[in-house]
């Protein structure tokens, strides 16, 4: 069916009550809720902007609580296409309150770009937003480092072997970094309260960083006076906007608000439970929304896991289904798979059900949201990746959250019938072609979950919802 009024978890979206007609030995774990968490659940770039903005309406506060302005949320409107980064992608509605949690590292400039551009197609969220003063601000030097480590791990430092980890270079590792140092970290309530303290903390930052650039081989040095011009501009522009949103949350709650947690990056690029060392700074799972927000776990009642009906990667690291082929590089033109932040071409491959299953093991998924299944038709056979073949010869249905054991894995296929599309948006679930809803079919048994929105293209409209719903 196509996209309805959505009227609460565990109704469907035409206010039908759910059930669980239609699964494949699974059976929905879900019922009415109030605070839901939407993660990823593969190497990023699933679709959450998407899915948070459809289920927005049903709530009242939207919470960013990791990463920063490395990640990129694509929402389409109609003819209109909004890529958000810093912002929680709630911000589309006019009567909801977003949210950047303490989790975050912001780059203050690059925020106010955001809300400048937002503001001039009509959108104007400033007063809608709140920001942790307790989130860790991204400084000009921390960018510079972060380029300056991965020139030198590429080969630089004059080793044969590329280590660079394919960060977006945006500053977010060094910034988590001089968070856990401590002594030169800057925090946005620091931003708002300015003065001598500021300036000490600003030129200590600047020597330090200054000190690092220069022992990576860096001739890029920090101006302590640009950035403080920066921060006094910065907090004429954000200061009022910087509260303490632990307690503002908590308070919201009192207050029988609903909260959306809208979680940046994915999972496999956690960085305690991804494949490591190639991943992101922040505990982006459901696992960093305690730490990210200062709610309990026990916060969140619904949690949806967002995958794509086949995996993508960007950057280095270990991805047991790519495809560097003609099949590869025509699933990448059929999505459009190119990084919302960097422009960066994406690596593609089959559908990974070992990873899907481990994360959503991890962050404790009630239902999947299945994002781009059309780009899929057309090919007459589909692969699906259920179990790895170890070195040894051995098989294990077991991810490795690990770099080193991951890459040498060797994925192991069920081979299943393709169907033909273009798939019409207008169209439900028994609409689609067999070979569609076999595939639907295939992972719901393999994951024990059911899958509640289905995604036929970019648009609001152009989703599809399952019998049992969310």
């Amino acid at each position: 069916m196509p996209l309805g009024p959505i009227q609460s978890f565990g109704v469907d979206f035409q206010g039908r009550v759910a059930g669980a007609d239609g699964l494949t030995g699974t059976k929905s774990r879900v019922e009415p809720r109030m605070h839901t968490a939407v993660v990823g659940l593969q190497w990023g770039d699933e679709g959450k902007g998407k899915v948070v903005d459809l289920l927005t309406a049903q709530h009242d506060v939207v919470v960013r609580y990791n990463g920063g302005a490395n990640a990129g949320h694509t929402v389409v409107v109609g003819e209109d296409t909004y890529a958000l980064h810093l912002i929680p992608s709630g911000i589309l509605y006019p009567d909801i309150e977003c949210v950047i949690g303490n989790g975050v590292v912001v780059d203050p400039g690059k925020l106010i770009e955001e809300l400048d551009s937002l503001r001039s197609r009509g959108i104007d969220g400033q007063q809608r937003l709140f920001i942790s003063d307790r989130a860790h601000v991204v400084l000009d030097s921390h960018k510079m480092l972060d380029g300056a480590l991965e020139e030198f791990l590429a080969g630089r430092s004059g080793s044969k072997k590329n280590r660079s980890i394919g960060t977006t270079r945006r500053g977010i590792g060094p910034a988590y970094a001089d968070k856990v140092h401590r002594s030169a970290a800057i925090r946005m309530g620091d931003l708002k309260r300015g003065g001598d303290s500021l300036r000490d903390q600003i030129e200590l930052a600047c020597e330090l960083h200054a000190h690092q650039l220069a022992s990576l081989g860096s001739p890029e040095r920090p101006d302590p006076k640009r950035i403080l011009d920066d921060f006094a501009h910065w907090s004429d522009q954000l200061g009022e906007r910087i509260i303490d949103t632990t307690y503002h949350l908590h308070d919201a709650i009192a207050q029988d608000k609903k909260l959306l947690f809208e979680g940046a990056n994915a999972c496999l690029l956690d960085v305690d439970h991804g494949t490591y060392p190639f991943v992101t700074s922040s505990n982006c799972s459901t696992l960093g929304i305690p730490a990210g927000t200062g709610m309990p776990g026990r916060t969140v009642d619904t949690v949806i896991g967002i995958m794509k009906a086949y995996a993508t990667r960007v950057g280095a690291g270990p991805f047991p289904t790519e495809l560097d082929d003609a099949v590869g590089e025509r699933i990448r033109e059929r999505g459009h798979e190119y990084g919302t932040t960097t422009g960066r071409p994406r690596r593609c491959g089959w559908l990974d059900l070992v990873a899907v299953r481990y994360t959503c093991m991890l962050c404790g998924v009630d239902s999947i949201a299945c994002m781009l299944l059309d780009v899929l038709w057309g090919f007459e056979e589909v692969r699906v990746c259920t179990s790895y073949r170890l070195p040894d010869g051995s098989t294990t249905d077991r991810f490795l959250p690990d770099s080193i054991g991951l890459s040498g894995v060797e994925p192991i296929y069920e081979t299943l019938p393709g169907w033909d599309g273009p798939i019409n948006e207008d169209c439900g679930r028994e609409d689609l072609p067999d070979g569609a809803r076999g595939y639907l079919d295939f992972i719901e048994s393999t994951l024990g979950l059911p899958i509640g929105l289905i995604s036929i293209g970019p648009e609001r409209t152009q989703t599809m919802v399952a019998d049992h719903l969310v």
